[in-house]
């Protein structure tokens, strides 16, 4: 049985999200670019990549949930971002985003360093949804991993037979790969073993305490 989550994308185009990370489209160029609560096309351009985690973290907060440079806002507040003197981000760091989904929006939000397979399923079959560290390239799943780790996904919950798990990727190229359900033996390559853990999402929690 899947989680009743709503599946979002960092960038504000879900159709024009292949054209940004396969076929090097300029995001500044994504005229959807305002409904994220960016202030400008350049700010849009330059954080969208980056917010995978905030985008989880939207999808977790379900209807009603802040845009998503209102989150990033947020999470840098409490330095679950970083930027070094050459402009280049750093991030998510899974403590201070841990707090910050905790105090700001009152999720019991969980960092787990190690997380085994057995970790990772046993939080989905408590309730929890995962933001579980994957290779971005677990959208093409049919292609042998290039690494582990790199960019987060929303894992829900396992899939009916128990053997894989579905999970929301933020920056899936088609619906089937930004909602995708994957057997485990498929999924692990691309995996870090790490994450933060969230409370089941409801598409109707409420938001900001």
């Amino acid at each position: 049985m899947t989680c009743h989550v709503p599946v979002g994308t960092q960038f504000a185009t879900p159709e024009l999200v292949g054209a940004i990370v396969e076929g090097g489209l300029d995001p500044a160029e994504d005229p959807g670019w305002a409904e994220s609560g960016a202030a400008s096309p350049a700010e849009y351009a330059r954080w969208a990549g980056h917010l995978c985690g905030m985008t989880c973290l939207r999808m977790a907060l379900g209807a009603g949930a802040p845009p998503l440079f209102a989150l990033r806002d947020g999470a840098l507040a409490y330095g679950a971002y970083t930027e070094d003197p050459d402009g280049a981000i750093r991030g998510l760091v899974y403590a201070p985003f841990a707090r910050y989904a905790s105090e700001a929006h009152g999720l019991d939000a969980v960092v787990h360093r190690e997380l085994s397979p057995t970790g990772l399923l046993g939080l989905l079959d408590a309730g929890r949804s995962v933001m579980a560290s994957v290779h971005y390239g677990i959208r093409r799943p049919e292609r042998p991993a290039a690494g582990r780790g790199g960019h987060l996904v929303l894992v829900t919950s396992r899939t009916a037979d128990g053997e894989g798990v579905h999970f929301h990727n933020p920056s899936g190229t088609t619906a089937d790969t930004r909602a995708a359900e994957l057997p485990w033996a498929v999924f692990e390559p691309f995996f870090a073993g790490r994450g933060v853990s969230l409370p089941g999402a409801p598409a109707d929690r409420p938001t900001g305490v």
